[in-house]
């Protein structure tokens, strides 16, 4: 007897469903703690010299001049565009009518020196760690109630971030019951900037990735002193504390994400199998919202996204030259991805809705940080030194994280991550929260949100 068509497909599903289903039983009782060698390294020119390193933490302020401004605005002055296609909204790219009042606000209404001020306000600092100066700021709560020591939390930014994303969610908390918050956990706020971003020196060697940022970020907090510490970060930021957590687990208290790279996990290829074995995998309804239909929601998205990724993981240099050439041209790359990572659906606005979430000023500040530095090619390299080369294979892609850790998933990220495949990476996951809104910049869009669930995290970390 025959069976029909769609009775053999969903029992080859149930095979498949089977099958995976001992794989991955077999990956969870092989599990065991490892821990990433944390070696050294020597990024600055030339040769390592033979004395000690100049471990002195010194006092930096961010700096302009009238000569900086000139050839900023002599530049915009000379820009030439392209129109942009009818009806084309972001879905080509930044929309040159959109981009003409960027340009006219920069020219006309953005004041350089006044937002210098806003980022001299918390204090900054740089430091020689392997070679290179690394910058970073750090914010001690204003008061303290009595008995009250405040938790140090190191905060990494991504691409194409910056250390000034962190300025809304730090007062948040190191001063929370001024900003209608609970103060039961108070916090001392570091914000480093990756090598080759914004104000830290590049490396002028190959082969600087997540792992040897995570070990130079490490060498910063023992520094200034803290034996134990929390780290939270987004898009590299993520990848940095994970690697973190890896090199020094008893160091690192707790471990808060807004995105996690999942890769090589045989659990992710129960995805295709989730709305028909939903609860066998453990997966809820709201991740269904969010990952299908798959072809449109991971593969379209990926597909879509991921052409500069693609560029600067191979070529950096070659689109950098161009970029730090002309700061119409890096403003329109840059806040691009602050369109469409904001939110997906902002492709189909003509102004590709970044108003809605930030203020030009902020965005222009962004752009003004890479611009000032010349840094956007040494922030490209990045990728290539992540994705270029070992990519998959070097050994802490592989490795799960024994840290509590916490995460808040949020709606408008460019990939959903649901809980069961957070908690096979990091098995000590205490804290999953499906947040109310928000996407890829997530301190920078809804800092209310991130710091209330780094909190919730914390004190579940802190009555285990």
């Amino acid at each position: 007897m025959d069976f029909p068509l769609s009775a053999g497909v969903m029992w080859l599903e149930i095979l498949l469903a089977l099958v995976l289903g001992f794989v991955i039983y077999w990956f969870i009782s092989q599990d065991k703690e490892e821990i990433l060698p944390l070696e050294d390294g020597w990024w600055g020119p030339g040769a390592r010299p033979t004395s000690e390193e100049d471990e002195s933490i010194r006092p930096f302020k961010v700096e302009t001049s009238e000569e900086e401004i000139n050839d900023l605005h002599r530049r915009i002055e000379k820009v030439r565009l392209t129109p942009s296609l009818e009806d084309s909204r972001f879905h080509y790219g930044f929309n040159s009518n959109y981009l003409k009042k960027i340009i006219s606000y920069w020219q006309n209404e953005f004041d350089w020196r006044k937002q210098v001020e806003v980022l001299n306000k918390y204090p900054h600092f740089k430091t020689k760690i392997e070679g290179l100066d690394i910058h970073f700021i750090h914010v001690k709560p204003p008061q303290l109630p009595s008995g009250c020591t405040p938790k140090p939390l190191l905060m990494v930014h991504g691409w194409p971030g910056a250390f000034y994303e962190f300025y809304n969610i730090i007062p948040l908390l190191t001063d929370p019951k001024n900003h209608g918050l609970s103060d039961e956990h108070i916090f001392e706020v570091i914000c480093p900037s990756i090598p080759g971003y914004g104000f830290s020196e590049a490396s002028s060697k190959k082969g600087l990735n997540s792992v040897a940022t995570a070990r130079i970020f490490y060498k910063l907090m023992l520094r200034l002193g803290f034996q134990e510490f929390y780290v939270q970060g987004g898009d590299w930021g993520s990848l940095i504390c994970t690697n973190m957590a890896q090199l020094a687990p008893r160091h690192v208290k707790g471990l808060h994400l807004n995105m996690a790279f999942i890769l090589r996990n045989f659990y992710s290829l129960t995805l295709y199998l989730g709305p028909r074995f939903r609860k066998l995998f453990g997966y809820t309804e709201r991740d269904m919202e969010l990952i299908h239909p798959l072809k449109e929601k991971v593969f379209y998205t990926l597909f879509r996204e991921s052409g500069y990724l693609h560029i600067q993981s191979t070529k950096p240099d070659t689109v950098g030259c161009a970029l730090n050439d002309s700061p119409v041209g890096l403003a329109a790359y840059l806040l691009e991805k602050f369109s469409t990572w904001t939110n997906s659906e902002f492709r189909d606005l003509e102004d590709g809705g970044l108003e809605r979430k930030f203020s030009l000023d902020d965005l222009l500040t962004i752009v003004m940080i890479y611009w000032t530095t010349g840094t956007i090619t040494s922030s490209q390299r990045f990728y290539k030194e992540n994705l270029g080369g070992s990519f998959l294979t070097d050994k802490h892609y592989g490795m799960k994280v024994h840290v509590p850790t916490g995460f808040a998933a949020f709606p408008c990220e460019l990939m959903h991550v649901p809980e069961k495949l957070v908690k096979f990476q990091y098995p000590k996951l205490l804290s999953y929260s499906y947040m109310a809104r928000g996407g890829h910049f997530a301190a920078f869009e809804e800092p209310e949100l991130v710091a209330q669930d780094i909190c919730k995290f914390v004190g579940l970390v802190e009555r285990q």
